[in-house]
């Protein structure tokens, strides 16, 4: 019988690709540049801007913060729900669904 990995024992890392800032409100956004012939065309024509934002709210802010190399999707959903309390609830389901997108996104590798 096959032993699956289970999901909070991955380790997430940045991808260093990408470019964060903090805004004024102290959250992160995360710059994704716009390539490709198309997008190329639009800056041109436009004035398309040459990176698009992705701006994270607290809880978001706060696990991109956390990814490190070294903690599991399980650690920093402790440091979470120490952190924001019944507020992150439910909290390992949002969690998966945050890294998922991540992932999807290429922000994150597992």
């Amino acid at each position: 019988m096959k032993k699956r990995k289970n999901y909070l024992d991955y380790i997430p890392k940045r991808n260093s690709y990408y470019q964060y800032t903090f805004n004024s409100q102290n959250h992160i956004e995360i710059h994704i540049p716009n390539q490709g012939l198309c997008n190329r065309i639009a800056q041109i024509f436009f004035k398309r801007p040459k990176y698009s934002r992705i701006e994270l709210d607290d809880l978001g802010s706060f696990v991109w913060n956390s990814i490190n190399g070294t903690l599991s999707i399980y650690e920093i959903g402790l440091n979470v729900k120490e952190h924001f309390g019944k507020e992150a609830e439910p909290l390992y389901e949002r969690l998966s669904c945050f890294f998922m997108a991540l992932q999807k996104n290429n922000l994150i590798t597992l």
